[in-house]
């Protein structure tokens, strides 16, 4: 029973992590109809910077803050390569960000190298249900969940986030009452970075991140954004949750190699269920 609220507790944290990945793809995808399969290479962007900051450049706090907002930056530039070009079909701008993803991991190389990365985090653990559970996990669900509610009241309360909202669902409308659509996109893709690299940030402390971890982590993160609809960050989120905790399951009673496999299968499952009931309501 105590290693199963173990698996249970670091399923969540990690989960956490691949919904605020997915949540970045979500809010790229309504605004713009893209893909950004670079999502993965900025959390790592993230995770790497604040190990470099917090080694005597910058305390804890700031340290974090800074390679966020970093992310937040480096997720405008990967927006301005993608879509900064009025006309842009979505298919060619997630093909660019299939190769930004591929630029960014040779600055990752060159400037960390290869092996993987962790920053200090929170130490020490605490007892929950008889099960010892690092600080830092807790710390990640904690951030999430602020995170997301934070996410809900920008797009239910803030004029950008509901200038986001109505590009999102009828960009010529909110051209009529003048949104700039390209500029909510860019905006999209920042916001995006900040996730990321808040996923990075968090994560990087219990799971050590190199350039290799991009795949997992984007395909991880889409798993759950799929869940979503790749519309609805909430939605995500469970997605996220549910993929986590499968994934440490399986590591820990069967092998962890087969975690990757285990976010494309059930991306796959999700994706099936998911047309079947389109199709179905298109019958009706």
């Amino acid at each position: 029973m105590t290693e199963l609220v173990a698996y249970l507790i670091s399923g969540i944290a990690l989960g956490s992590s691949f919904a605020l990945i997915g949540s970045g793809l979500v809010v790229v995808h309504r605004v713009t109809r893209v893909v950004n399969f670079a999502q993965g290479s900025v959390a790592i962007v993230g995770g790497m910077t604040s190990a470099t900051l917090l080694n005597g450049l910058l305390p804890h706090g700031l340290g974090e803050i800074a390679a966020v907002v970093l992310c937040g930056v480096l997720g405008v530039l990967v927006g301005l390569l993608a879509i900064g070009r009025r006309g842009t079909p979505p298919l060619i701008s997630l093909i660019v960000t299939l190769g930004a993803s591929m630029l960014v991991s040779a600055a990752i190389i060159w400037l960390w190298g290869q092996d993987p990365v962790t920053p200090p985090g929170l130490e020490g653990s605490v007892t929950v249900l008889g099960a010892e559970v690092e600080r830092q996990r807790l710390l990640v669900v904690a951030a999430t969940g602020v995170a997301f509610a934070a996410l809900t009241l920008f797009f239910s309360r803030s004029y950008l986030g509901k200038g986001l909202t109505a590009s999102a669902s009828n960009p010529f409308a909110a051209r009529m009452v003048g949104i700039d659509v390209r500029k909510m996109g860019l905006l999209a893709f920042g916001l995006a970075g900040i996730l990321g690299g808040l996923a990075g940030v968090l994560i990087a402390p219990s799971n050590p991140l190199s350039f290799y971890s991009d795949l997992p982590l984007v395909l991880s993160g889409f798993a759950a954004a799929v869940f979503g609809g790749l519309t609805s960050p909430l939605r995500t989120l469970f997605g996220g949750l549910g993929l986590g905790v499968a994934g440490q399951l399986t590591a820990g009673y069967l092998n962890g190699s087969y975690q990757t496999e285990m976010a494309l299968l059930l991306m796959l499952v999700i994706m099936i269920i998911r047309s079947r009931a389109l199709v179905q309501e298109e019958v009706k």
